[in-house]
């Protein structure tokens, strides 16, 4: 065997949901797609300020949802749109099972499911 492999995963994601990719038996296999997650929408606030921490909670439920599946990710592949790339990769940085993830980020427009596998699997070959 020429080394261990790595635990690989994808992610396409916008403010409003996720499509996880990863290896069909962790750290070996084709890419597959894991789960789907979807961000709360925020019902309305009586002030700017609640509105603020609603929508802070609401993300960080949502970046929790997306890491749950990436069970001991050592390489993550982010692409999207937006920025919420950059602040989901923060967060991973700032949590103590992933801070030494190494974290690769893009952009991309929407794609299907299968063009998603396709593009998470030519980005770690």
């Amino acid at each position: 065997m020429s080394g261990k492999n790595k635990k690989q995963f994808g992610i396409w994601m916008d403010s409003h949901q996720a499509t996880i990719v990863g290896r069909e038996q962790l750290d070996t296999g084709d890419f597959v797609i894991l789960a789907h997650e979807n961000n709360a929408a925020q019902g309305s606030n009586s002030s700017e300020n609640a509105a603020n921490n609603a929508e802070r909670t609401l993300q960080q439920k949502f970046f929790k949802g997306i890491t749950s599946h990436l069970q001991n990710a050592e390489e993550l592949h982010v692409t999207g749109t937006g920025q919420v790339q950059e602040q989901f990769i923060k967060y991973m940085a700032e949590t103590p099972q992933f801070k030494n993830a190494v974290a690769i980020q893009s952009t991309s427009n929407k794609m299907g499911d299968e063009k998603l596998v396709e593009y998470i699997a030519q980005k770690f070959n």
